[in-house]
């Protein structure tokens, strides 16, 4: 337990929340009439619905207070576009963007500039980035986060829900004036500066459109590495295709509908085809519980179309990937490449030391095995910025890599 006292009420206290046009036209007003950043957060339902949407978005500005909108009721009349309107041109401070942004556009939101605190605590290299730890070390307070896994897309909203959402951005703006302070000490402002600026073009490319289903994410079942035929492969993607496309129509979590367990355990039924009994599979633990009990003909139809795949059209064991490899394997399989890594690894770790700076926040670690993997022909110091500055590097990292790992390669 933390030895803080613990912050249990918003200063002006809980907001009504927004749910009706007219109720949004006097929010957007008195944000307007507000003055200086935006903090913003929002609440959405992982777990329990397969739409990763906001289902209630916090915003709090000086001179306007706390504002708690229900994107999801006024979605059903003009949406969010007056909100938008009145965000033109403000920053928002935001903890994690990258964890809120995609819903946010989602709405039709999406931010001209921004602060984002968790990031800046990681250019700081603070030991703990989350909200809870970075409020009690800049603001000497107790946020309580028992809310934050449950399914925000219940109606009505509890109250002591409302409460947990308004203390989210309740102190969200006295932790951004507190960090700029320590980023301009540790002369990491301008860092922080051309950060924010690339999570703004970021989130100016983000859809608009809640995403569908994506084929390709079957072998992301669990354990699917217990299946050990093709045909059990037949059956599980079958089978996942039809409970994902289910899941998203209901807009309910796969897992909530038909656990993955069940899918591996009816796909270690099959042999060398996928010949197998209907009804037993349907026995299989899941199928026949909650929610999987109502789609009773949804199993059968996926069953049935795995069994009339021809054995030769069964998917195989790995899938062939122009990605690139994890480095544990090179040292066998790839080893200029291993020797690369071996050298590029430490040498960015300990420049990320001497600058007390997270080592993936000095370089990405896709960046750096794609370095070590296929460095560009050109490596003085111009060939390897270059190189770095069309994978998305910003200035401050260019300004620190391509030096150090220009001589790092010229040693090898």
């Amino acid at each position: 337990m933390s030895d803080f006292p613990v912050l249990a009420e918003p200063r002006e206290g809980v907001p009504p929340v927004v749910a009706s046009p007219e109720a949004l036209r006097r929010t957007c007003q008195a944000l307007q009439n507000g003055y200086g950043p935006i903090a913003i957060d929002t609440e959405r339902a992982h777990g329990f619905r397969y739409n990763p949407r906001a289902y209630l978005i916090q915003l709090r500005r000086e001179g306007s207070g706390t504002h708690l909108v229900d994107p999801v009721a006024l979605g059903e009349t003009e949406g969010l576009k007056p909100l938008a309107d009145a965000l033109a041109g403000t920053q928002w401070i935001l903890h994690a963007a990258a964890q809120d942004m995609p819903c946010l556009a989602m709405d039709g939101l999406r931010p001209d500039d921004l602060f984002d605190t968790e990031l800046a605590g990681r250019l700081l290299s603070l030991p703990r980035v989350g909200l809870g730890s970075m409020v009690e070390h800049y603001c000497g307070v107790t946020l309580l986060k028992e809310h934050s896994a449950s399914d925000w897309s219940r109606r009505p909203l509890p109250h002591d829900w409302l409460v947990y959402a308004a203390l989210d951005v309740e102190l969200l703006n006295d932790v951004r004036e507190k960090v700029i302070a320590d980023l301009r000490e540790a002369g990491k402002d301008e860092w922080a500066r051309q950060e924010f600026a690339h999570l703004v073009t970021v989130a100016a490319g983000l859809p608009s459109e809640e995403p569908g289903v994506d084929a390709s994410r079957w072998r992301r079942i669990s354990h699917i590495g217990d299946i050990r035929s093709r045909a059990g492969l037949q059956l599980a993607h079958d089978l996942w295709l039809a409970r994902d496309n289910l899941a998203h129509d209901l807009d309910i979590a796969p897992g909530r509908l038909l656990r993955d367990e069940a899918l591996v355990a009816a796909a270690k039924h099959c042999d060398r085809t996928v010949n197998v009994d209907v009804e037993k599979i349907l026995s299989v633990k899941g199928f026949h519980r909650g929610q999987a009990m109502k789609y009773h003909q949804t199993w059968v139809d996926a069953i049935d179309h795995a069994r009339g795949v021809s054995p030769k059209k069964y998917p195989p064991f790995r899938e062939y990937s122009s990605a690139i490899p994890h480095p544990r394997s090179w040292e066998r399989h790839h080893p200029e490449e291993a020797a690369r890594w071996a050298a590029v690894r430490p040498a960015v770790n300990e420049m990320a030391a001497d600058h007390d700076v997270p080592p993936e926040n000095l370089c990405t670690p896709a960046w750096l095995r794609q370095f070590a993997w296929q460095p560009p022909h050109d490596l003085s110091v111009a060939g390897v910025d270059a190189f770095f500055a069309d994978l998305g590097a910003r200035p401050w990292q260019r300004g620190i890599l391509a030096s150090l790992l220009s001589e790092v390669m010229a040693q090898l």
